[in-house]
């Protein structure tokens, strides 16, 4: 007998070795507000039918937590492969990205033809989904020597996939299955389809849209958005993937097999810079711009972006001037307060917005302008007695999360401003079948940088970043179809990089704190990476503003 102590009833109970988490479940009688489909096992993320040998801590989560709702997303990619296989056995799918609250999915043939679904095949798909649902059918995950798994992907003729779990060097490989289909997944699935009854497929440009619910606690699918802006810079950078043979992490570890890590890093960072140079081009051929307003979600390289900008702008003959939203914070008294009481910076009414449009107004005019400056240690607002003036080739360069949100710049003509997006939208996958999520390559390089710059643990940077996602949700992602471009800032090999960095300060969360299933879940993503040289990243790069050795100041 061994002691189970479980969260969410406050009880440790004794149980027979190999007792499963689904029998927990059924003796304490553990409901939640939604269908329980795992558990924090010693803060380690597991399965239902997981079997306990030893004392553990369990606690049991549902649809309403953020790693149940991946679980989810996770597993209707599953149910979307295994119905089109059920379908029709000549296609294959790639699960591509996030846009429109969905995962955008593209088909092709057995010989990497692209394929252009229509209504019928899509209504196809949806129905067998629908059945393999209704059906309730176990999703089994079973651990298989890594030989007997690349024997049953080989014969899928997914050898990106062979090549990857090679490259790993386990013993031993996990392979997911329904109904006899056999696929791969780099995180845990429900344990039943009978979970998956919310979703929808719909034809979405030349491939699918994979909706899922964005409000958990409703189970609403919301509206499509239509993000075109967004969608061509995701093609943008598939085509320039292309360009360098790297769209899986299988052929960016080639690449450094190979010892090609200079062309590729000499490459990704031209087009990087041809294309902020384009930006800057585009801003000198409107007549009139005299704001530049960049915003994007944390860690999206806006700092260094702004600041290559500024440099481009000159070479097109403009004075660049940058200008820091963050002195135009609110005294502290006045800045509003969240839900919980406490001050929320992140709130478009923490900054004064209508100064910072009078005094954009007023140099625009000719006027000389006292700029403020903000006194984060007192929390009052200055001025120091330092003045701007500006004539007609100046633009003024401001960044800050508001910076799209039309109120923010509300007294500037439209014609004298351009906004630009940025954000870090990862161009590799893991495989055609796991996607990386933009928001990992977010929160590696600010686990990395926060180490680094500011002295913060990965525990303490993991632990803040759902607050951080919950103001980018509110703040930044409802208004970024409002830029005039959007720019990438993601470098294909930048996860090698972060690899070499993000590991040793990820491996000092311990068992006890809550964040170690995150940090663990962020070392196996990791695993499947080899190491990327950094030696050749330039210092205008923006990877150096999360590493070290760049040559702009912050």
């Amino acid at each position: 007998m061994i002691d189970i102590f479980c969260v969410n009833t406050n009880v440790t109970k004794q149980y027979q070795e190999g007792t499963t988490l689904e029998q927990i479940i059924e003796d304490q009688n553990i409901t939640l507000n939604k269908p329980i489909l795992g558990a924090f096992v010693n803060n380690k993320v597991r399965e239902l039918d997981y079997t306990v040998f030893k004392p553990k801590v369990v606690e049991f989560f549902d649809l309403e937590s953020i790693e149940g709702q991946k679980m989810y997303q996770r597993s209707l990619c599953f149910l979307l492969t295994k119905a089109l296989f059920d379908v029709d056995k000549n296609l294959k799918i790639t699960i591509d990205h996030s846009i429109s609250k969905g995962f955008y999915c593209e088909l092709s043939t057995l010989d990497n033809k692209d394929f252009k679904p229509n209504e019928e095949l899509v209504n196809k798909i949806k129905t067998r989904m629908k059945q393999l649902v209704d059906v309730k059918l176990p999703i089994n995950r079973k651990e298989v020597l890594t030989d007997k798994a690349v024997e049953i992907f080989k014969s899928q003729g997914l050898t990106e996939r062979v090549q990857l779990l090679e490259d790993r060097g386990r013993f031993f490989s996990s392979v997911f299955s329904i109904d006899g289909f056999q696929d791969y997944y780099t995180s845990y699935l429900v344990s039943n389809t009978k979970y998956l009854t919310v979703f929808d497929l719909v034809l979405y440009y030349d491939g699918l849209l994979l909706r899922f619910p964005t409000d958990f606690k409703t189970m609403e699918i919301s509206p499509i958005e239509k993000q075109q802006k967004l969608f061509d810079v995701f093609r943008e950078y598939k085509s320039w993937g292309k360009l360098l043979g790297i769209n899986t992490v299988d052929s960016l570890n080639r690449a450094v097999k190979a010892g090609h890590e200079g062309i590729v890093i000499k490459v990704a960072e031209a087009l990087h810079e041809k294309k902020i140079a384009q930006i800057a081009d585009l801003i000198k051929q409107r007549e009139g711009i005299r704001l530049v307003l960049i915003a994007g979600p944390s860690s999206s390289g806006k700092t260094t972006t702004s600041k290559r900008l500024c440099v481009q702008l000159m070479v097109a003959g403009l004075k660049p001037v940058q200008i820091s939203l963050d002195n135009y914070f609110v005294d502290r008294e006045r800045t509003p307060r969240d839900e919980k009481g406490e001050y929320d910076f992140e709130a478009l009414e923490a900054v004064d917005y209508q100064q910072f449009n009078k005094d954009i107004l007023d140099l625009s005019a000719g006027k000389r302008v006292e700029m403020p400056f903000y006194n984060f240690h007192t929390g009052k607002r200055e001025y120091r007695g330092e003045f701007l003036t500006a004539d007609d080739k100046t633009v003024f360069v401001v960044e800050g999360i508001h910076g799209l949100n039309p109120t923010m710049s509300q007294m500037i003509p439209k014609e004298n401003k351009f906004k630009i997006y940025v954000s870090a939208l990862t161009p590799i996958a893991i495989d055609s079948h796991n996607r990386i999520a933009t928001t990992d390559n977010r929160l590696l390089r600010r686990i990395v940088r926060d180490f680094r710059y500011r002295h913060y643990s990965a525990q303490e940077t993991i632990k803040r970043w759902p607050s951080v996602r919950r103001g980018e949700n509110k703040n930044i992602f409802p208004f970024q179809e409002e830029a005039d471009v959007m720019f990438n800032s993601a470098l294909p090999y930048e996860l090698g990089v972060l690899k070499v960095y993000a590991e040793p300060v990820l491996q000092s969360v311990t068992e006890r704190m809550p964040e170690y299933a995150e940090a663990q879940r962020l070392i196996t993503f990791l695993s499947y990476f080899k190491e990327f040289p950094d030696e050749e990243i330039p210092p205008t790069s923006i990877l150096r503003e999360f590493l070290t050795g760049s040559s702009f100041h912050y």
